[in-house]
This record gives C-alpha cells, structure tokens and sequence, in this order.
C-alpha cells in the first residue's frame, strides 16, 4: 500500500523525504542525498514497464496510473512514493483510488514563496514566467526528448509526465483526500519542527505500526536541516537539481528559509497571486 508524499513543486517534498529516511534510517548509515531514491517519484519509468510505449505521453501515462499502482501493490508492503501529480481525474483516468492508497502527507507552502523557487528552478528569465506556470490550470511537467535520451544512455531511471494544474487545484484535488490525510504547512515545518514533524512521525507510525522514540525524531529533524541539505549538495551534487540554458546545474536547496516574498517580490507580483488564490490562501491562513 502506498503513502503519498504529495506537494506541487517547491513546496518541501525533498525535505520531508529526507526527514522520513532519516526517521527509518538514521541510526543505521550514514546519510546522504543518494538515500532519497529509497522514495522514488511516481510516475516514474520503472513502475510502467510493459504498460506503456511513450514516455512523453502524459495520456498514455495517466490511463494506467491505476494499473501501475495494483502492479507495485502486488506484495501489500508499504511504501512511500513522492509526486507532484494533482489528485483526481486527467482525460477522464483517476490518479489513484483508496485501494492503493493507505494515507497522504500533503504538504502545501505559501504560492508568493514558491514563485521564486520554480523561477529559479526551472531557469524562468522573468517572474512573468514563473507567474504563468502558477497560474496554469493545465500546467504539467515532463522531461524532454532529449533528456530522456540522455538518461537511457546512461541506463539511469526517470520520471514521466505529471500533471499538475495550477497551485490552487493542485491544493483543492489533494486536499479531497479522504483516507488517512494530513496537511502539514511549510511554514509551520520552518516555525515550529518539533512540533509539525512529531505530528508526521505519529501519522506514520499509526499506519505503518512502527514506534520511533523521541531520541530518533530529534535525530531525524536535525539531520534533514536545511542547512544540512544545502552542504550534502554543495559536497556531491544532487540529481534531482536541473539544467539551466548554460549547461550548469541549478541549486536545487536555493533559498529555503531565507525565501521571504516580502523582500523579494515586486507588489504586482505578490498582488496578483493573492487575487487569484484569495480563497484558499485566506484558508490557509496565507492572507
């Protein structure tokens, strides 16, 4: 069965991850990025082996989702799978059912703090861009041709096609999730993580039956700092960061807690997200 760790992008997936291996993993090796492989992302092309023919194809992809799932539930194990998917229905096929699914850690961040992230991110020139993608109730993400050539080369996995939405029907598909979900806000995690990441290890431990003492929980927080994150990638890269127009890598761990929009955006920016999201960043408490 698997736990979704579900967020739209730049909102605290790779941190949350890193905090749940160190949980699991912790006292027994030495961590580094690398042990984030321990939670893939779905989709991904070695969960659709034999299913599909076109990795570029987010239809192709979307109709056997559901297919996929009942392959990698065959075991009944647990497993945790990172996504950016929004939840719900692309072209009519749904993204996953309560019969693969046993609980959901949806993490959601401040849209005026995400818009710097994807600009960098994805090497956006203007924050018009970046602005645009937010926006985009179709917005999806998939690797190129090209890329993907690159990957087969080196005989490395990749993910496929994601579809997204905009952040707030990325926000409102997940947030319908009625089976064993919690919302945890970046914010909070950045404020208070004692609090918010002793709420996660809880939530886990009451699906998976495992304990975690409070030593293994402080452990887990302190190892998955920030700061710690940023040195792992400063010292040995991290794949997961992308290319800009130059050929050079990204930061993937850029601002992090220092991204504060109120410094950082124009007003017009900042302005035009908090009316197109109003609703649910008053909510959230965002505005």
């Amino acid at each position: 069965m698997i736990i979704w760790l579900a967020s739209y992008p730049k909102s605290g997936n790779t941190w949350l991850r890193f905090f749940i291996i160190s949980l699991l993993m912790g006292t027994k090796t030495k961590l580094n990025l690398n042990h984030l492989r321990a939670i893939p992302t779905f989709p991904h092309n070695s969960q659709f082996e034999g299913l599909i023919s076109n990795d570029l194809n987010l239809e192709e992809v979307a109709k056997n989702w559901i297919r996929s799932q009942e392959k990698i539930n065959t075991n009944r194990d647990i497993k945790f799978f990172k996504t950016h998917n929004a939840l719900g229905k692309y072209k009519g096929y749904s993204f996953s059912n309560s019969e693969n699914t046993l609980g959901t850690i949806h993490i959601v961040r401040d849209p005026r703090n995400i818009i710097t992230s994807l600009k960098n991110h994805y090497s956006f020139a203007e924050y018009e861009e970046a602005k645009k993608f937010l926006f985009n109730d179709n917005q999806g993400i998939t690797y190129s041709e090209k890329q993907i050539n690159e990957y087969k080369k080196k005989n490395m996995k990749y993910s496929l096609p994601q579809f997204l939405g905009s952040w707030k029907t990325h926000y409102l598909s997940w947030k319908n999730m009625k089976k064993n979900y919690i919302l945890v806000k970046y914010e909070d995690l950045k404020d208070n993580p004692s609090i918010e990441f002793n709420k996660i290890a809880n939530f886990i431990s009451n699906l998976t039956n495992i304990n975690f003492t409070s030593e293994q929980i402080k452990l887990a927080i302190d190892l998955s700092s920030f700061e710690k994150l940023e040195e792992l990638e400063k010292k040995h890269g991290f794949i997961e960061s992308t290319t800009n127009k130059k050929g050079k890598k990204n930061k993937f761990f850029f601002l992090g807690p220092k991204n504060d929009w109120k410094k950082i955006l124009n007003k017009q920016t900042s302005n035009d997200i908090e009316r197109k999201f109003e609703n649910e960043m008053k909510e959230l408490q965002y505005i």
